[in-house]
């Protein structure tokens, strides 16, 4: 598949080497042909070195445990460094090697739009000080050498637009990028969102199904009897009553063993809290069992007349069982703890 970086990096060295080439094409003799060659193995070296190369950032694991590589889009200091060099050193070796006749010629004056290409590139590349710097050292030169109007006219100017189409395109580019970034967080944050309410949706129409099994039957019968309720419908309406509050209160505590006790506790009379305030969030399935089945043991056992179940924020201690009685002769604020149980984590006790 061939991407849009690959079309422009192609484009680039296609273009370089076609400003080079005009620089060989020489009309009339030069003082110093290899002079010429030289500074145009030069450019070219540099050109593209900043072109292709994009230098080791780190490495990041990927699925699979392989290590992938990322570079760098930024231009490398040393880069930086040599195109500088070569915006003083190719106009100065071309002014010099073609002479003082042929330094308004084409193949004389091709630099100016080959150093003004270089710098575009290392814009392109994240360096625009460095790009900027290069076109004042390359201005400096060409004007000192065939004066400052054919410098203008030569090339110079058309250099300047360019480096500027090419700092506002990259602007842009930059803004379109973080654009696009911050649409994609928000994207994923209302899909995330969107998916916490289907979750939540669905959570109720369970709660509600669960409710109107346990309490449609006494509603139904404290509707057809006018509210006049018999005292065993209303040990009933007392128990779906617990039941609803358990299930919304607590239901990674309950299975079905849990529940059983649960009721039997309440129909001698005990009046049973439980309350899941987060405590279970990250055990899983099977220690859940465990803690449940523990629970379990411990209603069937209690004799308390109040009884708190809650999850515990301890490290090692899952739930807290607490039971309080009445003692003979004391008032109730004064009941003594005749139950206290603290279920540990499965493998952390």
């Amino acid at each position: 598949m061939i991407s849009v970086q690959r079309v422009l990096t192609v484009l680039a060295v296609a273009f370089t080497a076609y400003l080079a080439a005009r620089g060989l094409w020489w009309t009339e003799p030069v003082d110093y042909p290899l002079v010429i060659v030289a500074a145009l193995a030069l450019y070219l070296v540099v050109t593209w070195l900043c072109i292709f190369w994009r230098p080791v950032r780190d490495t990041a694991p990927v699925d699979g445990g392989d290590d992938r590589m990322r570079r760098s889009d930024r231009l490398p200091m040393v880069a930086q460094v040599l195109a500088l060099s070569c915006a003083v050193i190719v106009p100065t070796a071309i002014s010099r090697a073609v002479g003082p006749e042929a330094r308004v010629d084409s193949f004389g004056t091709w630099y100016i739009g080959g150093i003004g290409a270089l710098m575009v590139i290392v814009l392109v590349r994240g360096r625009p000080w460095t790009a900027w710097a290069g076109l004042a050292l390359l201005a400096v030169a060409s004007m000192a050498w065939m004066g400052p109007i054919p410098a203008l006219q030569l090339g110079l100017v058309g250099s300047l637009v360019w480096l500027v189409v090419a700092q506002l395109v990259v602007k842009l580019v930059e803004r379109a990028a973080r654009d696009t970034s911050r649409l994609a967080r928000l994207q994923r944050a209302a899909s995330a969102w969107q998916t916490s309410q289907v979750v939540r949706q669905r959570e109720r129409r369970v709660q509600v199904q669960k409710a109107l099994a346990v309490a449609g039957p006494v509603l139904t019968r404290t509707v057809a009897r006018g509210g006049e309720l018999a005292e065993d419908d209303r040990l009933e309406a007392r128990l779906a009553e617990g039941k609803l509050r358990d299930e919304m209160r607590g239901p990674r505590l309950l299975d079905d063993d849990v529940r059983t006790e649960l009721e039997r506790a309440r129909r001698r009379g005990a009046n049973i809290t439980v309350l899941d305030e987060g405590g279970l969030d990250d055990v899983d399935e099977e220690m859940l069992k465990v803690i449940r089945a523990h629970l379990a043991e411990t209603l069937r056992s209690a004799s308390s007349d109040r009884i708190y179940i809650r999850t515990s924020p301890d490290a090692r201690v899952a739930v807290t069982v607490v039971g309080r009685s009445s003692s003979v002769g004391t008032p109730s604020d004064e009941d003594a703890v005749d139950l206290w149980r603290e279920i540990p984590h499965p493998g952390r006790a």
